[in-house]
């Protein structure tokens, strides 16, 4: 749960995937070129675009605000780079993350979900309490896992209802949680 794609941020910033013509997310990192790494999330070479989110994860909280603009943008696949980078460089992210958990579409929301409990936002409990409600199994299933890492008891009721689950994925990870909970 906790290893999604940071086994590959070395390779990637190291702009050794690039492709002729397509950005050089390391040249980019080097400058903190956020402007650029944004534009660069962009991208459909997956490489460029997680190179970009990882560079973005590793320039910090100076690239906060462009990645909070970044998850309104109308390409999922923006939002959900910004989402796993934000979730990477903490609580100031959190209120935007928050508000992602609303997203359309249910890889920005898994993210978002993910990315909250990374940080162990407690701000951020009642807003994923919600979200075990989602119509997606995958978001329902790392809401569980971000109360987990989150570790906060008032999340107990909720995962209990979560046990009901019709996914099993979803009990299974609720079950888990539970047990770290209550151990």
């Amino acid at each position: 749960m906790t290893g999604r794609l940071k086994s590959r941020d070395s390779a990637i910033i190291g702009g050794k995937m690039r492709a002729s013509g397509k950005p050089d997310t390391g040249e980019l990192a080097a400058k903190k070129d956020i402007k650029g790494l944004i534009e660069a999330l962009r991208d459909e070479d997956e490489y460029v675009h997680w190179g970009a989110a990882a560079a973005l994860r590793k320039i910090g909280e100076p690239a906060v605000p462009a990645l909070i603009e970044a998850l309104k943008d109308k390409d999922r696949y923006v939002r959900w780079g910004a989402a796993w980078a934000l979730g990477n460089i903490g609580e100031p992210a959190v209120p935007a993350l928050i508000e992602a958990l609303k997203d359309k579409s249910w890889v920005v929301r898994r993210d978002a979900a993910w990315a909250l409990g990374e940080i162990g936002a407690k701000s951020a409990v009642t807003p994923l309490i919600e979200v075990l409600k989602d119509k997606s199994w995958v978001v329902r299933r790392d809401a569980a896992g971000a109360l987990g890492k989150i570790g906060d008891k008032s999340a107990v009721p909720a995962l209990i209802e979560a046990l009901k689950d019709k996914d099993g994925n979803v009990r299974a990870y609720a079950a888990e949680v539970l047990k770290k909970l209550q151990g």
